[in-house]
């Protein structure tokens, strides 16, 4: 008598392996899926660090245009401080060339100059538009210090 229990255990493990055959292949799927909604939200948060430091930057430069601003009443005469407000702004050739650099360096700009000679004060409101946002102020004034 030869007994040969091989062929059983042979039947046994070539079904357990079509049971298990495609398991590899959706594991692979499964990670795949998991690796792209991360790629995704690297994405998303490159978005929102771009936008954010666009957003930085235009404030800034908000703040440095009114410096400059300031910059150019302090280096003027007292009697012309009347000159930098909304009113006379663009005949006066100083705050006329501020005012079209402001233009051209913030997005749909609007300014809104307020002088009181009397006071000696001049207050800047600047206001911009970036993209489908609301619009953001930046507001400023200062005092004649001679």
């Amino acid at each position: 008598m030869n007994y040969c229990p091989a062929p059983r255990a042979r039947r046994f493990a070539s079904s357990k392996l079509r049971r298990q055959s495609g398991v590899a292949l959706i594991e692979a799927l499964i990670a795949m899926l998991i690796f792209a909604f991360g790629v995704l939200g690297l994405v998303g948060l490159q978005a929102t660090m771009t936008q954010a430091q666009t957003s930085g930057k235009i404030r800034a430069d908000a703040a440095n245009l009114a410096s400059e601003l300031y910059a150019l009443v302090q280096t003027d005469h007292l009697s012309n401080l009347s000159q930098y407000s909304d009113a006379s702004c663009a005949s006066y050739n100083r705050c006329a060339d501020w005012k079209t650099k402001v233009e051209a360096t913030l997005p749909a700009a609007e300014v809104t100059l307020t002088t009181n000679a009397g006071a000696g004060t001049v207050q800047i409101t600047l206001s911009w538009r970036q993209g489908q946002e609301s619009r953001n102020n930046y507001s400023s004034s200062m005092t004649w210090q001679q």
